[in-house]
């Protein structure tokens, strides 16, 4: 159904810096970027995510709202954990099973630098 969602960043460098480090796990690289902008996605593929560079007037989301990426394994929801946190990102659920979504569900939740909250999640039996 998405396309692809752009969240607006106050520093576009330590935006992207947190994202090359938190995707790469995951399997997705910077696709494209210029000053103003990057975007995320598969590689040679188009952007699922795009990162906007906004100076003034950011309203970030509330808890109601998170942005939830796929793992293929779980050492990948490990890694995307570890890497959040060594890039400024903060805990916001460690890595683990939450069989309240399933029985398989393996994910971890974290906060990145400009408070937009994200997940990293398989769902399938390794």
């Amino acid at each position: 159904m998405l396309h692809h969602l752009s969240f607006a960043v106050r520093d576009l460098e330590r935006a992207a810096s947190f994202y090359d480090a938190v995707l790469s796990p995951l399997g997705f690289v910077r696709v494209w970027s210029d000053s103003t902008a990057v975007g995320y996605g598969s590689p040679g593929g188009g952007d699922k995510l795009a990162l906007k560079l906004v100076t003034e007037g950011i309203a970030i989301p509330g808890a109601g709202f998170h942005l939830a990426l796929a793992a293929s394994r779980r050492d990948q929801v490990d890694e995307f954990h570890a890497a959040a946190l060594r890039h400024g990102g903060r805990d916001n659920g460690p890595p683990g099973l939450r069989p309240h979504y399933g029985p398989q569900y393996y994910a971890a939740f974290v906060i990145d630098p400009d408070g937009y909250r994200i997940e990293a999640v398989i769902n399938a039996a390794e």
